[in-house]
């Protein structure tokens, strides 16, 4: 048996005793996990299992393999212990089917926008701005010097002022740099010139286009691999999760949920579950309170959820009139919970700067971005002004929403962990591989 990859199945090749290499059969050189070249005439086969076979007439033995310390063999083994071994991982079968389907769906992704006429960036790694004011962020500097000496030598080596804080003037962006959480923000300077970018970000948008945008996608990529990935499809619906086929056809094919966060909590008061963590008006919602309603309130339906409090958001989303809640909106699918996450932005300088300051957030950290308010807009859509006109400067009513791209890999194969839809999973403790 014999596989590039490509595919679930594996190619069945028959070699009679006079075909060139047969000696490395017979001397077992042939063995689990080894790389051959095979070369012969593809036939009918005789057998049940298969259509074809390949009728060898030379096979050359290219990379061998020790059976007796070559980890995967022709057995079931934990996915616990295939994370320890994640360079050979994707040689089993549940890791190439995953493979597959997590490329499909970033193929698909991409094709889904630009059908749809948005652009792609790249945005930067490495920002000094904290796009969701968490302040959890990791940090990137050049203080810390690359020795293996203790920490006392290290820590006397980062260069101080006279207060003794950290001179970041000495470091190599000449400020604290930390890696991005978001390239949202950066999204959003694009948005205002080239109109539709891919994180993605809407311009000329409110948050009911964002949600309509975020449903269509879904369901695209959805479709694309029932469609394109059928072979590793069945074989998630075997031996991964029973049913998963007809889950995600729902998505397809079935109208999305809409609720308020109010309505939301209100639901979860009334539940007859007990949860964990606590429900409560302004409280952020937990994993369990997600999905039980996408799984148990709604049947296996994605909700998508609304008008969220804008203490437990961020800071750049649009404040609705009620003064409480922001145009927040986030879509929940069964087995994950939030799969996606999105808002319409906060147009109005005014509010912006406002909420800056709420959040303790040094507004200088943020002069780009507040630019873009004060600097209005690009394209000729100023239709859409009209009902801001009153609260200037502006800029160009806006909305996006980021995805949890391992997520949607998780969601559509049934793979519980989701160390296990990360090719090479990061984790504390571990940075292998």
């Amino acid at each position: 048996m014999v596989n590039d990859g490509s595919c679930l199945s594996n190619l069945q090749c028959v070699m009679n005793i006079d075909a060139e290499g047969y000696d490395q059969v017979e001397s077992g050189a042939v063995t689990t996990g080894a790389s051959v070249l095979v070369e012969g005439i593809v036939v009918s086969s005789q057998g049940s299992k298969q259509k074809v076979e390949l009728k060898v007439a030379r096979l050359v033995t290219i990379g061998k393999s020790d059976p007796l310390t070559y980890p995967i063999q022709k057995k079931r083994v934990t996915r616990e212990f295939l994370r320890t071994i994640a360079h050979l991982r994707p040689r089993t079968n549940t890791f190439g089917a995953v493979t597959r389907v997590r490329n499909a769906l970033a193929y698909a992704t991409h094709k889904f926008f630009q059908e749809n006429g948005f652009v792609w960036i790249s945005s930067p790694i490495i920002t000094a701005s904290d796009c969701e004011g968490a302040g959890e962020q990791f940090c990137v500097t050049t203080l810390i010097p690359n020795t293996r000496e203790g920490t006392d030598c290290l820590i006397n080596a980062i260069p101080t002022s006279k207060d003794g804080k950290i001179d970041w003037s000495q470091d190599f962006f000449g400020r604290p740099a930390f890696l991005t959480v978001s390239g949202q923000l950066n999204a959003e300077t694009y948005a205002s010139a080239l109109c539709d970018m891919i994180e993605p970000e809407l311009a000329f948008a409110d948050l009911n286009d964002d949600m309509a945008c975020a449903t269509a996608y879904l369901q695209y990529v959805v479709k694309y691999i029932l469609e394109n990935c059928k072979e590793d499809m069945d074989f998630f619906n075997t031996w991964i999760e029973k049913g998963i086929i007809n889950r995600l056809n729902d998505v397809v094919e079935k109208d999305f949920v809409q609720l308020t966060y109010s309505d939301a909590v209100e639901l979860l008061l009334g539940a007859k579950k007990k949860f964990e963590f606590p429900v409560k008006w302004g409280l952020d919602l937990q994993s369990e309170h997600e999905r039980y309603i996408t799984e148990v309130a709604y049947a296996g339906r994605p909700v998508i959820i609304r008008d969220y409090p804008k203490e437990i958001k961020a800071f750049y989303m649009r404040q609705n009139d009620d003064g409480k809640t922001v145009a927040a909106m986030d879509l929940l699918v069964p087995r994950v919970g939030e799969l996606i996450g999105g808002s319409q932005r906060e147009e109005r300088l005014e509010y912006l700067g406002s909420r800056l300051e709420e959040l303790n957030l040094n507004k200088d950290s943020y002069w780009w971005y507040l630019d873009l308010r004060r600097f209005g807009s690009a394209g000729s859509r100023m239709e859409f002004l009209v009902d801001f006109a009153a609260v200037l400067p502006v800029s160009v009513p806006h909305a996006g929403f980021g995805l949890g791209f391992e997520r949607l890999v998780q969601f559509a194969t049934g793979i519980e962990n989701i160390r296990d839809a990360i090719p090479f999973p990061r984790t504390p403790g571990s940075a292998d591989f």
